[in-house]
């Protein structure tokens, strides 16, 4: 899939784990996080990677799923020189339009400030918050 300089891609030869590992070490929700994590992460993941002509991977997005009845959408990013131009919302289109990920009962993702990005793709606060429960480990990457 090409768009004005860009390409997405799901192919694994395609996604660099390297380049993904390079923005998420810093990211609020990963902090820290090992290259040995997010290789592993992308090798048991439904990953799409965008591509910029002549600069390799600008962005990523991750889905953990059975690929039958839950995903869980993560590690999602475009560099900030690429951002403003509607490449998340591409990348979020396709991946949503993939084959393996029809019909599941739930899809879920946390973000601290998108919100708005998500809402349009179908994404809706927790109808039912306080049926969920979650361990948090803040900073786990970054202990020694």
């Amino acid at each position: 899939m090409q768009r004005d300089g860009y390409r997405l891609s799901f192919a694994p030869e395609d996604i660099d784990a390297r380049a993904a590992h390079a923005f998420l070490r810093g990211a609020y929700w990963c902090e820290g996080i090992p290259l040995a994590l997010v290789e592993r992460a992308v090798q048991h993941s439904l990953c799409i990677a965008l591509h910029a002509e002549g600069e390799g991977q600008v962005g990523f997005a991750r889905v953990v799923t059975d690929r039958a009845t839950f995903a869980y959408l993560c590690d999602v990013y475009v560099l900030d020189a690429h951002r403003s131009r509607g490449l998340a919302t591409w990348m979020i289109e396709t991946l949503r339009a993939h084959a393996d990920l029809q019909g599941l009962r739930r899809f879920m993702l946390f973000t601290r400030d998108a919100q708005p990005l998500y809402v349009g793709h179908g994404f809706k606060p927790l109808a039912t918050p306080q049926r969920g429960m979650e361990i948090v480990k803040p900073g786990i990457y970054l202990k020694p």
